[in-house]
């Protein structure tokens, strides 16, 4: 058969799969798809599914590079355990997907990956690129087109709960009646204010609160340090590229651009043996005769084609770049139009009409358009091969040297203070980075007075630092807070008189007094809001919710309420009646958004209640839990 020609091809194409890497190792890891030399570690099972050791520290990888932040800050087992759990229900899906007939089929698989970017350079197909980016991630071709496939497979499955998610009118109306749904209320607030003006606070007050609340005062412990920064970005305007290697490697690019252009084909074959040569070029020149005639290629292909596999795709062996196929197929298609089908084709495998179906140009932008790029990207080549050299010499000559002198000297690299700042950080871009904060602190650097470690900022940044300034720890004088815990007394008692009149405003509502001239008294005010909505604007959220949180009062009544809001203010709350909302009071795009909420949600609930009820009927064994069985 043309088995050779179909493995040529599709290896090929496999070349330039980029787009899910990240997601494929999250999802699956390394080993799942390259497979193990030898048995590894297994860290748990799911229906008999291994998964290892490598495939879990490879999800842990992948979970800490989309969370961010500093791992050492991060508690390492629920880390693993998370990171097993992603790669559980992973499992799960895919095993579900195979189970229900789910796949995708090849050329879907092959147009999805021809135009990834991770695999261009300038707008173009890079096989150099390409070929270097699966072999750093531990891939072959062909396992990692097999990769992304059982990954598309997996996202089909998932996305299949949203597309069928859908919602009645009658739920609509519902939803609307809550959500557009009005309320008529009043309510006055009882505010901090002068209630305690001219009450001196007793001395005895501020002493005990300064001596049950010491920590309140304390200062904390300070260092303010002297650094350096090795600067990638400042390195740019030392570097020169001159217009001959800009030129140079253009004509790199663009040579490679033009090799990489695409071809997709596809063929009828007539194998020799129970035909002669002479009979499957007669055969196949009839053929021909038959598509120009009308016939459909895809349909010929299946009725004759020796190639059983090719013509069940309508006879299609995938794309080439003039080397995939034998050579006669290659020339044949390099004279051929876009649907034109060849005349009979001779090859080791027999006799071949070609077809061919796609073909790609890539036009190469000109010099002039391209120079710029060019020139940052030599430039940023040079840039990194200088920075990593002095980022080696920075990091021994923090080690070796006894001050930043050295550093200052060496590298031509500013010695910088900074502000003092606790261990909390302080207000500078360096003294509110985590490492510079930690490295500031360490043990080397505050009780040996080393210079630190190179701390890395980033891709492009590092720093050395030094102490230059400890402050200890220490209890503000009770004569420096005096006037501080004083507002602090002042404040709750402040409260608590707020609490009290508001409670005695709404036991007098509630026995139906009238509370008019006590409003008056306090030169308080009711606040009318007729028909506010749940998101009305201008009204304090703490108010609109609990108004929309009281049960509906009987007709021609109301209901107090009274809540003391998180700044200290109490607010007495009267609501006096609720209007149900409909849908025909919202527009259409108010409509086609509490659809697409809708939707969204009962589409997520209903997908978390099949992983459940996929993780209820699997046989999952983790032994990273002590092997338990779920």
């Amino acid at each position: 058969m043309l088995q050779d020609i179909r493995d040529n091809s599709q290896g090929w194409v496999a070349k330039i799969i980029i787009g899910f890497i990240i997601a494929l190792f999250a999802l699956l890891g390394v080993e799942s798809i390259v497979g193990g030399f030898g048995s590894a570690p297994t860290v748990a099972t799911v229906n008999g599914d291994k998964i290892t050791d490598a495939q879990l520290a490879a999800g842990v990888q992948n979970l800490l590079a989309s969370i961010g932040g500093n791992p050492g800050n991060l508690d390492e087992n629920l880390i693993q355990q998370v990171a097993l759990s992603q790669i559980i229900e992973d499992r799960l899906l895919q095993q579900s997907a195979t189970a229900s007939g789910m796949a995708i089929s090849s050329r879907t698989v092959d147009r999805g990956i021809i135009n990834t970017p991770g695999f261009q350079v300038g707008g173009v197909y890079n096989e150099e690129i390409a070929l270097r980016t699966m072999a750093t991630q531990g891939f072959t071709p062909e396992t990692y087109k097999a990769a992304l496939s059982r990954q598309m497979v997996t996202e089909q499955l998932v996305n299949a709960f949203a597309a069928t998610s859908f919602v009645t009118v009658s739920e609509l109306e519902r939803i609307a009646a809550l959500s557009s749904q009005t309320r008529d209320f009043r309510f006055l607030s009882v505010t901090l204010g002068n209630r305690t003006a001219g009450e001196p606070i007793p001395d005895e007050q501020i002493n005990t609160y300064y001596e049950n609340n010491q920590a309140q005062f304390m200062l904390q412990e300070e260092v303010a340090i002297n650094y350096v920064v090795l600067d990638k970005n400042a390195l740019y305007d030392t570097v020169e590229v001159s217009d001959d290697a800009i030129a140079a490697q253009y004509e790199i690019e663009a040579g490679a651009s033009s090799n990489a252009s695409q071809r997709r084909a596809a063929h009828i074959l007539l194998e020799l043996g129970s035909l002669t040569e002479e009979q499957a070029i007669a055969q196949a020149a009839t053929l021909k005769q038959r598509i120009v005639d009308g016939e459909d290629f895809a349909a010929l292909a299946l009725e004759v084609s020796s190639d059983t596999v090719s013509a069940e795709e309508g006879g299609d062996i995938g794309y080439t770049d003039g080397s995939a196929f034998p050579p006669e197929l290659e020339q044949a298609l390099e004279s051929l139009e876009v649907g034109q089908v060849s005349d009979p084709i001779v090859s080791e495998f027999g006799v071949h009409l070609v077809k061919l179906t796609e073909y790609d140009v890539n036009e190469f932008p000109s010099l002039e358009e391209e120079s710029d790029r060019i020139r940052r990207e030599l430039a940023g080549a040079e840039v990194d091969a200088i920075y990593f050299a002095q980022l080696e010499a920075l990091a021994n000559l923090a080690f070796e040297t006894a001050d930043l002198t050295a550093i200052n000297e060496d590298l031509d690299l500013e010695i910088i203070e900074s502000e003092s700042f606790t261990r909390a950080g302080g207000s500078s871009e360096i003294t509110t980075n985590g490492n510079v904060i930690a490295a500031a602190f360490a043990d080397e650097v505050l009780l040996e007075g080393l210079n630190s470690e190179v701390i890395e900022m980033g891709t492009d940044r590092a720093v050395v630092l030094r102490l230059r300034e400890y402050t200890e720890s220490s209890i503000q004088p009770l004569a420096e807070v005096r006037g501080e815990i004083a507002a602090i007394l002042r404040t709750e008692i402040e409260k608590e008189r707020a609490l009290a009149l508001g409670e005695q405003l709404v036991a007098a509502v509630e026995s139906g007094e009238n509370v008019d001239e006590m409003v008056a008294e306090n030169e308080l005010q009711w606040i009318v809001q007729n028909g506010a909505s749940r998101d009305q604007a201008g009204l304090n959220r703490e108010v609109i919710s609990e108004a929309f949180s009281m049960p509906a009062p009987a007709e021609g009544e109301s209901i107090i309420n009274g809540i003391q809001l998180s700044n200290g203010t109490y607010v007495v709350l009267e609501l006096q009646a609720i209007h149900k909302g409909s849908l025909d009071q919202l527009s259409q795009a108010e409509r086609e958004a509490m659809v697409a909420r809708f939707v969204e949600t009962d589409g997520r609930e209903t997908f978390t209640k099949y992983m459940e009820a996929l993780r209820s009927n699997a046989d999952i064994t983790e032994s990273l839990l002590g092997s338990e069985e779920i």
